[in-house]
């Protein structure tokens, strides 16, 4: 068998290898060590992807029926994503969500270094906040913004436009929007400053902002997750960015994608202290139930993102009791064998540290994951094509 080492194949399928590694990840690749540990690859295996091509293609009858689109936006590694071949864990350190957002959207290093200020419409908050008023109280942070997005569309008459610069001008004013219209005083700064207030405005000064700031960029974006596959088809067809955006939401809603965090919020919340996580954790395993928040489809055995994040809430809020009544699950899981926690867990741990209400991993999910969406919809507006996947008839 003839083999290729990483920079062979990633010339031959013209690719970085952060995307060969994610081909790897996804099953589309296998791939061996040499004595020395050197990553090498299937040099036929190599050659069928290469002609098979990377466009828009279904393997049938491989994982789960697996689409294919090129793209120039997200890459998944071992254990992170990579945007536009820069670290997500790196920008995620030092840089504005609006920053890593422009960058997502246009690739221009002069926005990652200084990202325009981004407004809301005149009329669109305003248009969010009226299509609220008859929803009850109790009514889930997401389930707003389900709400808001098409109110934020109706008072926009670019919202047809899908030129490239308008399209970044929609984006802008939209998550702006998205913010601006959630219950809770208004604040200045950027958008994680603004969404702090609205989802904590008792407690409008805390050094978790920070926190808040790396989970928006840490879940930006995430390759073809199935929100933005979604997103993705929606724009294909040319629908407008707000319509785009609320596909992703309709499907990031489920238990199995962003509602993931609630699961795990919830099961925070249950936790009395840390000495009880243990019987919570045991009493879920023998009623057969699986522990939100722990365990990923892509990252194995971790998801690179939680660790980020869980170390930098315990960095900011040391004494916290809901972060070690978070560190006592961590420890119970492992000592269960449970996966690694992924970027649910860390952004329940988050929402439970900060006092925010439940419900608010899912809304800081939808906000971040929403520039990731527009990133997508920009880039297959390029296209002419629909997505159109064919289906393998099994009926009789």
């Amino acid at each position: 068998m003839q083999r290729m080492t990483v920079t062979e194949a990633s010339d031959r399928l013209g690719v970085k290898p952060a995307t060969l590694y994610a081909y790897v990840s996804r099953g589309v690749l296998s791939r061996a060590r040499s004595a020395t540990g050197q990553s090498l690859f299937d040099a036929a295996e190599v050659e069928q992807v290469a002609r098979r091509g990377r466009p828009r293609r279904s393997s049938a009858g491989g994982s789960g029926g697996e689409i294919t689109i090129e793209s120039r936006i997200t890459s998944l590694g071992a254990d992170r994503p990579y945007y536009r071949g820069r670290d997500a864990l790196e920008l995620a350190d030092s840089y504005a969500f609006e920053a890593v957002a422009e960058w997502l959207w246009t690739g221009d290093v002069d926005d990652l270094e200084e990202p325009p200020v981004w407004r809301a419409s005149t009329a669109g908050p305003e248009a969010g906040r009226s299509a609220q008023a008859g929803l009850p109280t109790e009514v889930l942070p997401l389930e707003r913004l389900q709400v808001i997005v098409p109110a934020l569309a109706a008072t926009d008459p670019m919202r047809s436009n899908l030129a490239p610069d308008a399209v970044l001008d929609v984006g802008r004013a939209l998550i702006a929007g998205m913010v601006e219209s959630l219950p809770g005083p208004s604040a200045k700064g950027g958008i994680a400053e603004r969404l702090w207030a609205k989802l904590r405005p008792a407690r409008r000064r805390s050094p978790l902002v920070d926190a808040l700031r790396a989970a928006l960029v840490l879940i930006a974006d995430h390759e073809l997750a199935a929100s933005t596959f979604a997103a993705r088809v929606a724009a294909s067809v040319r629908a407008d960015p707000y319509a785009v955006v609320m596909a992703g939401l309709a499907t990031m809603s489920g238990p199995l994608h962003g509602g993931a965090s609630l699961g795990a919020e919830s099961l925070l919340a249950a936790a009395d202290g840390p000495e009880s996580v243990r019987d919570l954790v045991g009493l879920r395993l023998r009623r057969g139930e699986r522990i939100p928040g722990f365990g990923h489809m892509v990252y194995k055995p971790t998801d690179a993102r939680a660790t980020a994040l869980l170390d930098r809430i315990r960095t900011l809020a040391p004494d916290e009791a809901n972060v070690r009544r978070a560190d006592a699950m961590l420890a119970e899981a492992r000592r269960r064998r449970i996966p690694e926690p992924n970027i649910d867990f860390a952004l329940a741990v988050l929402t439970r540290a900060a006092g925010m209400p439940i419900g608010a991993g899912e809304a800081i999910f939808a906000i971040g994951r929403t520039a990731g969406w527009l990133a997508h919809a920009r880039e297959e507006y390029e296209h002419r094509t629909p997505l159109r996947p064919r289906a393998i008839y099994a009926g009789h």
